[in-house]
């Protein structure tokens, strides 16, 4: 940890707790970090807007949101990689073709969270951010992110082929596919943040449970695996701690002085 400059950690599962919430423990060990100069920064698979209110406690340094498309340095946007507005209706047209026209899917803008939910996702999970209902006829805005619900692995492998040209990653808590482009994912955001300030990849511990979270944690000087991650974040992580809801992060950070 002396050579650390950034930690980066994932949310859902890592960063927060079961119930969606950043222990005492953990707060007080992040700030114990910032005093000593270490930035602090979050990397999330969630939209900008939809994350906000989980880390108002923590104000970051840095937020990669969207899975990579979009990267925000001390409250400066400094990274954006969006699809056009003809490719959102390509992904939408090629999900709807694959998966059926009653597909699920979720689009993230730059400032809203669109979904053509069945059932409202605030009766399904309270903490849910707001999302703008649509049936995506006729949508036409540029996107950041664009999650599908996919059941049959068949299904999923002919959406990826088709949509060859995006980045696909599958959430492991259910059946969502992540779209987003070739350069939009965490390991591409962390390099883009290195660029701009200065900090080289060996200086940044980073924290996962997930799938997304591979890249991320073999590409920094330190990668460190929740107790609760999916054994193939483990297999890849440097360290495994304790899990999200047993205060794994703020016990790892102690241990080492921190």
């Amino acid at each position: 940890m002396k050579n650390c400059k950034l930690l980066l950690f994932d949310l859902d599962g890592t960063l927060l707790r079961s119930d969606k919430t950043i222990s005492a423990g953990t707060l007080q060990a992040l700030q114990n970090c910032r005093e000593d100069g270490i930035l602090i920064g979050v990397s999330t698979s969630r939209g900008e807007q939809n994350v906000l209110s989980f880390i108002e406690e923590i104000q970051p340094d840095v937020l990669i949101a969207s899975g990579g498309a979009l990267v925000r340095y001390k409250g400066e946007y400094i990274y954006k990689a969006e699809f056009s507005k003809e490719e959102t209706r390509q992904v939408i047209v090629h999900a709807r073709e694959v998966c059926g026209a009653g597909c699920e899917i979720t689009v993230d803008t730059i400032d809203s969270h669109y979904w053509n939910y069945k059932i409202d996702p605030k009766q399904q999970d309270h903490s849910w951010g707001t999302s703008i209902y649509t049936d995506f006829k006729g949508f036409s805005e540029s996107s950041l992110k664009i999650c599908v619900e996919i059941f049959e692995d068949r299904q999923a492998m002919q959406l990826k082929e088709l949509l060859g040209w995006c980045d696909c990653i599958r959430f492991s808590d259910g059946y969502w596919y992540k779209f987003t482009k070739k350069t939009a994912t965490k390991e591409q955001a962390i390099l883009e943040l290195c660029a701009v300030c200065g900090i080289s990849t060996e200086e940044i511990t980073a924290f996962g449970d997930d799938f997304a979270d591979i890249g991320m944690l073999k590409l920094c000087g330190t990668g460190i695996a929740m107790g609760n991650a999916i054994p193939e974040v483990k297999e890849q992580a440097d360290f495994v701690i304790g899990s999200n809801d047993e205060d794994g992060i703020a016990e790892y950070l102690n241990a080492f002085g921190i």
